[in-house]
């Protein structure tokens, strides 16, 4: 295929997941060959660099991208929408040290750029071909198999010792319908972890507008005030199990972990051609994948 960057450019803003701040990220069209790069214009000298996996140093309930002062946390969701649609060149330019959640989900920004208009370049995109099967193994419940193929397939399978969320799959076999069938996915998160996370200064701006929260374990319905009132959310039925609010699939947790995936591997910087499948894949082992990938690329 080849290259290509967003016709014109636009601006999408909201809170900031972990920092809770509302934040801009400016989406701009770029030249061929450079990319996809997040510029931190609220810093001196506006430092930018590319969206690469080696760039990644934490991984706690997003993907990090760190290079001294620069930092952009939870790009996920914006490389996964760009990637599924095909743009290979753009520069976004951020506030702060994140972007916005928007909803938690990539449709926004899928929106967005289709709104915008994908303008095709005339050279070609980079690609990495699967000439034979990789498999990456943590030995801790997670693995990804990547097996050779004629186009980019992803499929996913997630379990969780919960009763309300456990095994799950989801694949995707044709980019096209990304939008339809994946982009509006959104992140998730059981509620029994929402107190930790706040302890650890993060989901700070966390409510049920931009994830699908889960509760799968009874607490008193003081406890289950308590947490609510945090997330400045009304209080809801201490005795009633289940997602806090309604599915857009039956399968939307592992939808998003799929969005995630695609988010995280377009981080070795080229398409790929491959069958990419992930067994409870999570954005640390997502990105160490990719790491090793990308080091094994730039080898060549």
């Amino acid at each position: 295929m080849k290259q290509q960057t967003i016709k014109s450019d636009f601006t999408l803003s909201g809170k900031g997941l972990h920092t809770g701040i509302v934040i801009t990220a400016h989406f701009c069209p770029a030249p061929e060959n450079s990319g996809i790069r997040f510029c931190r214009v609220d810093l001196s000298g506006e430092p930018t660099h590319s969206a690469l996996a080696s760039y990644v140093t934490q991984t706690s309930r997003g993907t990090v991208l760190e290079n001294g002062k620069w930092k952009v946390s939870t790009v996920e969701h914006v490389m996964s929408a760009l990637y599924a649609l095909g743009i290979t060149n753009c520069l976004i330019e951020v506030n702060a040290p994140e972007v916005p959640i928007l909803d938690g989900s990539a449709k926004p920004i899928v929106d967005a750029i289709l709104q915008a208009g994908i303008l095709t370049q005339d050279a070609d995109a980079d690609e990495w071909i699967v000439t034979e099967p990789l498999t990456f193994d943590n030995k801790k419940g997670s693995k990804i198999t990547i097996t050779p193929c004629d186009r980019y397939e992803v499929a996913v399978d997630v379990d969780y010792p919960s009763p309300i969320l456990h095994l799950q799959h989801a694949e995707l076999t044709d980019l096209t319908i990304y939008p339809q069938e994946i982009a509006q996915a959104r992140t998730f998160c059981f509620l029994r972890e929402i107190e930790w996370l706040l302890r650890l200064g993060l989901i700070k701006g966390g409510d049920l507008n931009n994830a699908l929260v889960i509760y799968d374990k009874k607490l008193s319905q003081r406890t289950l005030d308590k947490m609510t009132d945090k997330l400045n959310q009304p209080h809801i039925d201490a005795s009633v199990l289940g997602y806090l609010s309604p599915l857009k699939y039956e399968n939307e947790p592992a939808r998003h972990k799929l969005l995630d995936v695609i988010g995280d591997f377009a981080l070795i910087g080229k398409r790929i051609r491959g069958r990419i499948e992930a067994t409870c894949p999570g954005h640390g082992f997502n990105t160490a994948c990719a790491k090793q990938i990308l080091q094994s690329i730039q080898k060549i």
